[in-house]
């Protein structure tokens, strides 16, 4: 039998003898009652407060309805719950616990909803440079106050002044389907797509850089690590620094300028017939290694290496000749590290290769929280989506980190921590006095989100 939909009636397959009925007609119901931890994380970090200070509001004071504390707020934890497209705010402008991310400012109709729709925020997103704002375009934003921001967070994550920090940088593809500004077919990813520059400190986020796709992978990279550098040392002037990467890295600007500036690099170098055969005899050594154990074997190399023209100096270069799977796989770095230091299997096996944890990063940033919505018609507009997602990765890993240790989700995903924690159903009871969430009683990680709870309160007080 069809449904009655103007009974708002929608009926399912019996059970036990009795009709199963459903209707959206429970009242105050939501399904993130999990954003209220993350509105704890919000004010412990101070995000949206302090991504609201890189805009600028030209709009008249007595005709704002919502706060450029409340716009920022909406969107990135909007994202982080999984609500990419700015059409899903029109529901969820009036959803009964995403509503507390409005600032309480007195609203001047009471038709006005708690929250922004999609046209508000649609003009957050678009928000032109300072120095481009028109009078027609009444919010605008401070490029270097947002990418100052991410750096400020990562150094105030800190109790303790670290000795060594390693700063992590690839470049990755975000497929693009339409006629964006900027749009390059891309030959090694075989598609249209940007191509961003990410820069992690372990689970740190400290840039995130929207690029066009014909450029080189390193592009940029060296103005980008010149400004963290100096935030850094601004705030721990004697810490080591690390900047790893792989071969799309391996520049001489690059290079020369960790050398000319006291900072350290270990850098992917790419294979080519000049070093295969200075490394032969290890190659050969692998391979009788591995006939006699039938298993991998590998065998490490450590010299003094100069390309032919590129390079403007000699530079240490670490080799593995590795032997697996009944062929040769050779791999090198250069590196600025010393050899006292850093002997040549440890600094390939324990340094280099840790690298790779900053692929589950990206892919977090870029698919969890969907950082590759870059579907608006120009670069400065998809940049801005690029850090409202990036943002959402940062409040959702101060969730993890501030709250999560020592429970199942300590190492969990954003993704894994949205579904385990964030999307749970409650009911919302309004009083005078207060406002009660009623979670529901089977949610299955209870414990956790309580434990987070008083953390972060903990954190708060």
């Amino acid at each position: 039998m069809p449904t009655d939909c103007s009974s708002g009636q929608l009926t399912f397959q019996s059970f036990d003898g009795r009709s199963v009925v459903a209707g959206f007609d429970g009242g105050a119901i939501t399904s993130n009652a999990g954003a209220l931890l993350l509105r704890e994380a919000d004010r412990v970090i101070g995000l949206s407060g302090r991504v609201a200070r890189c805009f600028s509001d030209g709009r008249a004071a007595d005709r704002i309805e919502h706060s450029l504390q409340t716009l920022v707020a909406q969107r990135i934890h909007g994202i982080a719950l999984g609500y990419e497209d700015l059409n899903d705010h029109d529901d969820l402008r009036r959803d009964p616990v995403l509503v507390l991310l409005s600032d309480g400012m007195e609203k001047k109709r009471a038709s006005v909803a708690p929250l922004a729709g999609k046209s508000t925020l649609n003009r957050l997103e678009h928000a032109p440079t300072e120095a481009a704002r028109s009078r027609y375009c009444k919010i605008g934003h401070d490029r270097a106050a947002f990418e100052a921001v991410f750096v400020d967070l990562f150094i105030e994550a800190y109790r303790k002044r670290p000795r060594q920090i390693i700063l992590d940088l690839d470049a990755t593809d975000d497929p693009i389907h339409g006629e964006q500004e900027g749009r390059f077919f891309h030959g090694y990813y075989g598609c249209y797509c940007y191509l961003p520059l990410y820069i992690f400190c372990g689970r740190h986020l400290l840039a995130a850089k929207l690029r066009r796709a014909n450029i080189d992978a390193s592009a940029g990279a060296e103005e980008e690590v010149t400004r963290i550098v100096a935030q850094v040392r601004k705030h721990w002037p004697k810490v080591k620094i690390v900047l790893r990467a792989d071969s799309g890295f391996c520049r001489e600007g690059l290079m020369v300028w960790c050398e000319q500036n006291g900072v350290d690099y270990v850098f992917g170098l790419a294979r080519n017939a000049r070093l295969e055969k200075r490394i032969a005899g290890a190659l050969a050594e692998a391979q009788r290694a591995a006939h006699a154990s039938n298993r991998s074997a590998r065998v490490f190399r450590d010299f003094l290496w100069s390309t032919r023209d590129s390079w403007s100096r000699r530079r240490r270069v670490v080799a593995k000749a590795e032997w697996t799977r009944g062929e040769a796989n050779p791999r090198f770095i250069v590196t600025s590290l010393k050899p006292d230091a850093w002997r040549a299997p440890a600094l390939y096996e324990d340094l280099y290769c840790a690298r790779g944890n900053m692929e589950n990063r990206i892919k977090e940033c870029q698919l969890d929280l969907m950082a590759d919505r870059t579907s608006a018609a120009t670069l400065r507009a998809n940049q801005l989506r690029l850090w409202f997602a990036s943002l959402a990765y940062v409040l959702v890993e101060a969730t993890r980190r501030l709250a999560l240790r020592h429970t199942e989700l300590e190492n969990a995903t954003a993704g894994t921590i949205r579904l385990k924690l964030l999307k749970i159903g409650a009911l919302v009871r309004l009083s005078v006095r207060r406002i009660k969430v009623a979670i529901a009683s089977s949610c299955p990680t209870q414990t956790a989100f309580a434990l987070a709870h008083a953390r972060l309160r903990n954190f708060a007080a």
